[in-house]
């Protein structure tokens, strides 16, 4: 397990995980948000590829329709 910061607050994940990963454990549908690791807007082909590293500072932001 790897510490890192998830929306700025310390959240313990499995090594080797992907953004991919991290989306599903924490029930959230990859189509309806925008992940920023470390300061960087992720595009979402990338969230399989991106591998999480320790302390890595992740904020995700759902997309809420209205008017």
């Amino acid at each position: 397990m790897i510490n890192i910061q998830l929306n700025g607050k310390s959240y313990k994940i499995k090594s080797n995980s992907n953004i991919d990963n991290l989306l599903k454990k924490i029930k959230v549908e990859s189509k309806k948000v925008a992940v920023e690791v470390n300061k960087e807007v992720l595009c979402k082909e990338n969230y399989k590829k991106y591998k999480i590293k320790i302390n890595d500072k992740i904020e995700i932001v759902t997309f809420v329709g209205g008017g």
